[in-house]
């Protein structure tokens, strides 16, 4: 069984080996191109109904926690992050990492808790492919 702290493990040496240093342009576009991959990968279990209102939830929770994800908005295709980016050169740096990982920790929670964890290793290893240049996405 998968424990919350393995997520957290997961999401920050992925953010470690990608992302780490990222300025807060490139920073978003590695989050959404993870964020992407396990949406797809959930997507294929799960179906858009059940994803959006987890989504839905996370993004709440992301915002109470992280005020400036707040332009950060959903539709039938996940998430989308054009209102964030409109404003991403006035953000902090450590703000935003702080906040994605929130994200995208807080998926991978809710969405192993639903799955009693038979999830969560597709979507780590989803997670872990956007890290390799070339390798492709599932």
């Amino acid at each position: 069984m998968v424990e919350a702290t393995d997520h957290s493990a997961s999401v920050d040496a992925w953010i470690a080996l990608l992302a780490k240093d990222a300025a807060p342009p490139r920073l978003l576009e590695f989050f959404e191109q993870g964020f992407a991959a396990m949406w797809r990968r959930a997507l294929a279990t799960l179906g858009d109904v059940t994803l959006m209102a987890i989504l839905d939830r996370v993004l709440y929770n992301a915002a109470e926690r992280f005020p400036l994800l707040e332009p950060l908005e959903m539709d039938g295709g996940g998430l989308r992050t054009e209102n964030l980016r409109a404003r991403i050169d006035g953000l902090n740096r450590d703000q935003l990492q702080a906040g994605l990982r929130f994200i995208l920790v807080e998926f991978l929670t809710v969405l192993g808790n639903l799955t009693a964890e038979v999830l969560s290793p597709a979507l780590h290893s989803a997670l872990a492919k956007v890290a390799v240049p070339g390798k492709a996405q599932s």
